[in-house]
């Protein structure tokens, strides 16, 4: 029997996972079936609940649900209940003794720091900034704290958000928050954690942001390079997108589910190929 696995969002039709989970099987050996399903805004666990019915052995969760996810997991990796936020679901993970129990994690995070690595980024030492306070940093900033950087600053519109989202990370490593207006470079690594890049929009940040050789990486990616990016760009600095994130944070689940790990280049040089 094909074990079946999916994505849950609101919306999902534009969702790549289908695709990359595809391909990591095919590459792997792998007999699963996995598919996007848009689960109703006010019933998420209803549809957990609906797949697992019909077979379902564990999913990723994207927005609005991650937080949703979270609380209705019976289990949780240390990164998940740091992020309070799971995106990866399996049935009897863990070493779980109940199958039906729910083991959650956050694989996005893991996703980062891989892709950062691959695109040569050294996070040990490093001047780190981190623009934005909400889900998508809190989820990221224990695998990067791991990494030893010298410093990681949050920087986000609301400074009391920022400050309290590093106070709750502190024990990890050398971290502060505060607002846009609050930081002064150079950093040898800015990772744009805002949704700005959806709107067109750019953070307020000084021209005197980067050091020599520093990389600018957007979470968000697409045909073109985000504002952020050619922004960053015309002040020197290299620039990287997230579809590598989003490409190392799914083989991150797959292995999580099936025990066998992908190799995502030949997966991310076709995404990239058909954005175009």
């Amino acid at each position: 029997m094909t074990d079946r696995y999916c994505v849950f969002g609101n919306p999902v039709a534009h969702s790549k996972s289908p695709a990359i989970h595809t391909a990591f099987a095919a590459q792997t050996g792998e007999e699963i079936e996995y598919t996007a399903i848009e689960a109703p805004l006010e019933d998420f666990a209803g549809a957990w609940r609906h797949f697992v019915a019909e077979g379902g052995r564990g999913a990723n969760v994207t927005v609005p649900f991650k937080e949703e996810a979270f609380r209705l997991c019976d289990t949780l990796s240390e990164r998940a209940r740091r992020a309070g936020a799971a995106n990866t679901l399996i049935l009897g993970g863990n070493g779980a003794s109940d199958d039906a129990k729910v083991y959650g994690d956050t694989t996005d995070g893991v996703g980062l720091v891989r892709d950062l690595r691959r695109h040569g980024v050294t996070l040990a030492g490093a001047r780190v900034l981190v623009l934005g306070a909400g889900g998508a940093v809190r989820g990221v900033l224990e695998p990067l704290l791991a990494e030893g950087p010298a410093s990681l600053l949050v920087a986000n519109r609301t400074a009391e958000k920022a400050a309290r989202l590093a106070a709750d990370f502190r024990d990890l490593g050398e971290i502060t928050g505060g607002g846009f207006d609050a930081v002064a470079g150079p950093f040898d690594l800015v990772i744009n954690g805002t949704s700005a890049s959806l709107s067109g929009d750019l953070p307020p940040l000084p021209d005197d942001l980067f050091t020599a050789g520093a990389t600018a990486y957007d979470m968000m990616y697409g045909a073109e390079p985000t504002v952020f990016l050619r922004w960053a760009v015309e002040r020197g600095a290299r620039p990287c997108d997230g579809l590598g994130m989003l490409v190392e944070q799914a083989a991150e689940s797959f292995f999580q589910w099936r025990s066998k790990r992908p190799d995502t280049a030949p997966v991310l040089a076709a995404l990239r190929h058909s954005l175009g």
